[in-house]
């Protein structure tokens, strides 16, 4: 049998981890169902609703949009449709998601899952203590699934990730052409989290998989989380829905005409108030 390639990746989903409830060790529980499985520079994918478990992130929820509104900072886009409304929003750690990732999937019948409440402490505390269990380095990335601006279909990304450099920056070095790179910064977290979810699925009861191969983009435990791929106001092209950004410059360009108006005594109405 011929020798696997150099660069070869493996990533295999975990069996025998039990059923996750509020207050349950889940580093002690993964540490017992990953041992004697672990290499050094292995990064884990853990599915953040068993942390949400874990971590008491399981509410009652007689009414799921009041949930959704209580973890959101501020709604990007939403659109009615036949089943309802689906609201696009800033969760208050500054994630965009739909429904500020509140899921009522795999958790008991009148219920939902939140997302944890700092998903990069968490991974790091993860990564802190199978660290110490195992006596050498892993990485921890805690997934959930997105959806994407002109894209159908989803796919998992990393809101939460510790031990591992997130990102790759490659501006400054050349192509294979000796052109400089100026804006390439692959973002490994998010791929590793996309490659994971092809083995862990939605339905088959196995929430932590691990890639092995990328050994060199583990790093220490203050390596910058998954926050770090949230891109700021400033730089977001697209910082609203298109009906929100119409209404936005509607109001906008009225109260500016309105003002013009009442500084040349021509005006009529009230500020604020948009035909």
């Amino acid at each position: 049998m011929s020798a696997a390639p150099r660069d070869a990746v493996t990533i295999f989903a975990i069996d025998g981890l039990p059923e996750i409830h509020p207050g349950d060790d889940l580093a002690a529980l993964l540490g017992d169902a990953l041992e004697g499985t672990l290499e050094h520079g292995d990064i884990l994918v853990i599915t953040s609703k068993i942390v949400s478990k874990a971590e008491g992130r399981i509410v009652e929820a007689s009414d799921r949009e009041a949930a959704i509104t209580a973890e959101t900072r501020r709604v990007v886009a939403s659109r009615e449709h036949a089943a309802g409304t689906t609201r696009i929003v800033e969760t208050h750690t500054g994630l965009v998601m739909a429904a500020a990732g509140v899921d009522a999937s795999n958790v008991p019948e009148g219920t939902v899952a939140l997302l944890p409440v700092d998903p990069d402490a968490s991974a790091r505390a993860l990564a802190t203590a199978l660290r110490a269990r195992l006596g050498f380095d892993v990485g921890v990335i805690l997934s959930d699934t997105f959806g994407r601006p002109w894209r159908d279909g989803q796919t998992d990304v990393a809101i939460g990730a510790a031990g591992l450099r997130v990102v790759d920056d490659l501006r400054g070095s050349t192509d294979t052409q000796g052109r400089v790179l100026e804006v390439t910064v692959p973002a490994i977290a998010d791929e590793l989290a996309g490659a994971a979810d092809l083995v862990k699925g939605k339905a088959a009861g196995r929430p932590v998989a691990v890639v092995r191969g990328l050994g060199r983009y583990v790093a220490g435990l203050d390596a910058p989380g998954a926050s770090r791929l949230i891109r700021s106001a400033e730089l977001d092209m697209f910082r609203l829905g298109s009906d929100e950004a119409h209404a936005q410059g509607r109001a906008e360009g009225y109260d500016e005409g309105y003002a013009a108006g009442f500084e040349e005594g021509s005006a009529e109405g009230t500020p604020g108030e948009h035909p």
